[in-house]
């Protein structure tokens, strides 16, 4: 059933997740520009941006839900990565520029490399990437010249699967495409730079796409029948464009493609459920319906409050739903074990 357009904005104004399929050329910023069109809002905020060469999944708070946005950047991420073998750029993805070349591996150095890199590893960051050194970031510490020295970090590849390789007249590995499920903080650019260096061969991402973000998938999220088939051939020959663009034209931002993406996102907003707070480590707790009003006017917390007992919730935060099971806001636990406001959705929204 669509939406109305009252019951949209009123979603928004309530707090909203949207799933956003990117496409590659749009920067996660531009995606932002259409989200907030759709739902008349300017209160959104992203939980991990997509670089713009690559597409996939975006999950999207709006609302007051921008401030549980923090929490999904905890999820384990899937991908899908076309890794292209014989060159290293220094982005470690295709628009870069080459800084080493070197043998393309064949098909067993690849099948153990990869087996290599699963598990508990330490991985080094790419240096133009937003980590910060001495309070800046380490890819503008690179265009200006200076070295960006970005320690290893401990990060976990869950699974890989290499699921199409291409090879030449000789058999040797021209690229592969993989699937990745890892841990927070994962670079994948990272890992196809590792993966080429363990098989003495050289590599780069060309192609990225987001197959998931925790419980979310990128076959639910407005926008997704647009993306194109990805595969090795698709992704080379994107990249052989090297389109590295940005949609931002006015004609562009009101295309029919685009408008018809804003009705996709008013019809696809979902609000704050038991089971999301659970994935996302809160624990869901139940006003009583003669305590709804005093709650959401700030009345102190008390115990009676709730249908559940509160006094031993092992849990950080308590998502808060009324009688009816709408969302109405979050508490916050104290190192001294009591409940205090994070935030409380007013009544009316």
């Amino acid at each position: 059933m669509q939406k109305s357009d009252n019951g949209i904005f009123l979603a928004a104004k309530a707090g909203g997740i949207v799933l956003f399929a990117k496409r590659p050329g749009n920067t996660s910023f531009f995606s932002l520009y259409t989200i907030k069109h759709a739902l008349n809002t300017s209160k959104v905020g992203h939980t991990g941006t997509l670089d713009s060469f690559a597409c996939g999944l975006l999950v999207v708070c709006a609302g007051p839900l921008t401030r549980v946005a923090s929490r999904i950047t905890e999820f384990d991420k899937t991908y899908d990565a076309v890794i292209k073998f014989g060159a290293e750029t220094d982005t470690l993805e295709y628009t870069g520029s080459i800084v080493k070349t070197a043998p393309l591996p064949d098909v067993r150095a690849l099948e153990d490399s990869v087996r290599k890199f699963t598990g508990n590893i330490m991985q080094k960051p790419p240096v133009f990437s937003a980590i910060h050194v001495n309070g800046q970031r380490a890819s503008d510490l690179i265009r200006s010249g200076k070295t960006s020295d970005i320690p290893a970090r401990s990060i976990t590849v869950y699974e890989s699967e290499i699921k199409e390789i291409k090879t030449d007249g000789s058999g040797k590995v021209e690229a592969a495409r993989i699937t990745f499920r890892v841990s927070k903080g994962t670079y994948i650019r990272s890992l196809a730079r590792d993966i080429g260096a363990e098989c003495g061969s050289a590599a780069h991402l060309a192609g990225l796409m987001r197959t998931s973000v925790g419980p979310f998938r990128l076959e639910d999220a407005a926008g997704y029948s647009l993306l194109e088939e990805f595969s090795i051939d698709s992704a080379l020959k994107a990249a052989g464009k090297n389109t590295d663009g940005v949609i931002n034209s006015k004609a562009e931002r009101n295309s029919p493609e685009e408008l018809e993406i804003q009705r996709e996102i008013r019809e696809k907003i979902t609000g704050m459920t038991e089971d999301f707070a659970v994935y996302c480590g809160f624990s869901p707790i139940h006003l009583r319906s003669e305590s709804t009003s005093g709650f959401l006017n700030g009345q102190p917390i008390r115990f009676n409050m709730f249908a559940e007992d509160i006094k031993n919730i092992e849990k950080k935060y308590a998502a808060v739903f009324d009688s009816c099971g709408r969302f109405t806001g979050l508490l916050e636990k104290s190192e001294d074990g009591r409940l205090h406001y994070s935030f409380v959705i007013p009544a009316g929204n």
